[in-house]
């Protein structure tokens, strides 16, 4: 309903605009354009974030994700990251009343009742907490769940309608793995558990912070941590091209370099969950989407980059393709048109030296994924994603199109290498010299835990 209502709002509100367009100047045609876009931006924007859980989620992706949106249009959006309308005050302390037994206000030794982050399905206080420990308490919007699960109801018919342009898509097992991980994004405390796998692995790290839960205060609706200190993206954003660079290198290596660590992957890279220092140094958050993989998925990762980025051997890297249902046996393409696909993906690691991944870069890689009209449009058409590629997909998305704001430079091949286990290169950077040493005092073996 709620979208049905924005659907005819903006429907009236565009017949209102192309009016008034029919007959002004090339100038005024397009202050009214720009008019428009961010009238029907703020509109989706208050809408989204009022319906909070699922809906909001794709209104926060497509602010980070699409860099080929008009800016105006995804500075909007993406208030939608860490500033949608908060729950009150009261309903906030009612619900940790609920979750922990008191009220806020006697709980800890100090809260404020205003929020300093609000998303798709919490928000999050700053406290003190008795032993004087200062906190950030993330509390779960009440009804949120009914929200979601309402959402993922029709997930089902949403993928089946995609089935009809991507006639390769297998929906089921695409619906069963997003509602896995959605659903386990409302359960504070399997977030927690993730939490603490990576604030145990990461503790001390010179560049990456997890923050550490606090056990007692912390339920399956209230998830209570310490309070990380940093900036903002969009400050970031104003930041130095070195600093620029040397954040977006923490990230690369956090993201990537835990695949083969630590077998997860943390699934949700939208900007409002970095915080950042100089240095390159990154406070990261939200631990509710995180995909751990099997050996054998893990396995596939590494044999497909092998095949197109060491050996570039296309044959096997079909073969590979094939094996993971990405692609059907008697699809009628060449070797190489598949090889041609799927090397987009991997253009930032195929070369040698500095590459800068840019809006153009981004953009290209949305309109890959979707673009059914271009010249590879039937062989889109006809691939299809595994249940284990779903969040790899999504982050890779996210990331680049976080990278792509921050206009990231580096040698990502030198620094992928030193991730990738089958190569396991020597350091390249002044940061991969410190986490090496960092591996070191704390013996870690090679790789894994």
């Amino acid at each position: 309903m709620r979208l049905a209502r924005l659907g005819a709002r903006s429907g009236s509100r565009f017949a209102l605009h192309k009016a008034r367009t029919t007959f002004a100047s090339a100038e005024r045609k397009e202050a009214l354009n720009t008019e428009f876009q961010i009238q029907t931006a703020a509109d989706v924007t208050a809408e989204l974030g009022n319906m909070k859980g699922a809906m909001m989620k794709i209104g926060q992706m497509a602010s980070y994700i699409d860099t080929g949106l008009p800016d105006h249009v995804r500075q909007t959006l993406a208030s939608l990251q860490h500033d949608a309308p908060p729950m009150s005050p009261e309903l906030a302390a009612q619900q940790i009343e609920r979750e922990l037994g008191e009220r806020p206000e006697t709980l800890f030794l100090e809260w404020d009742p205003v929020p300093i982050a609000s998303a798709s399905i919490g928000q999050v206080h700053r406290a003190i907490t008795r032993d004087e420990r200062a906190v950030a308490v993330k509390v779960q919007y009440p009804g949120v769940a009914e929200a979601v699960a309402a959402d993922l109801n029709n997930a089902g018919w949403i993928f089946s309608g995609l089935s009809a342009l991507f006639p390769g898509v297998e929906p089921g097992p695409i619906v069963d793995e997003l509602k896995a991980r959605l659903i386990e994004e409302l359960d504070y405390e399997a977030e927690a558990k993730n939490q603490r796998y990576f604030a145990d692995f990461f503790d001390d790290h010179p560049f990456m912070t997890v923050p550490r839960v606090v056990d007692h205060l912390s339920t399956g609706r209230v998830l209570t941590s310490d309070l990380a200190g940093g900036v903002r993206f969009d400050e970031v954003m104003n930041w130095s091209t070195e600093e620029k660079n040397l954040a977006a290198e923490t990230i690369f290596r956090f993201s990537f370099g835990a695949i083969y660590r630590l077998h997860a992957f943390n699934g949700d890279p939208h900007p409002g969950n970095y915080l950042f220092e100089p240095g390159g140094k990154v406070t990261f958050l939200d631990f509710g989407l995180v995909k751990r993989f099997t050996p054998s998925e893990t396995r596939l990762f590494e044999e497909l980059i092998q095949s197109m980025v060491i050996e570039g051997d296309m044959p096997k890297f079909r073969t590979i393709v094939e094996r993971a249902h990405l692609l059907r046996a008697d699809a009628p393409f060449t070797d190489d048109e598949v090889g041609d696909y799927f090397r987009f993906f991997y253009r930032y690691v195929l070369q040698e030296g500095q590459v800068t991944i840019d809006e153009a870069y981004a953009a290209a890689g949305v309109k890959q994924l979707f673009d059914t009209d271009g010249p590879q449009g039937q062989l889109l058409k006809e691939l299809n994603v595994p249940p284990s590629l779903v969040i790899l997909q999504r982050i890779t998305l996210g990331l680049m199109g976080l990278f792509a704001q921050l206009e990231a430079t580096a040698n990502w091949r030198q620094v992928a290498e030193e991730l990738w286990p089958f190569v396991d290169a020597d350091p390249s950077t002044p940061t991969g010299r410190e986490i090496a040493e960092w591996r070191q005092e704390r013996n870690q073996p090679p790789w894994g835990l």
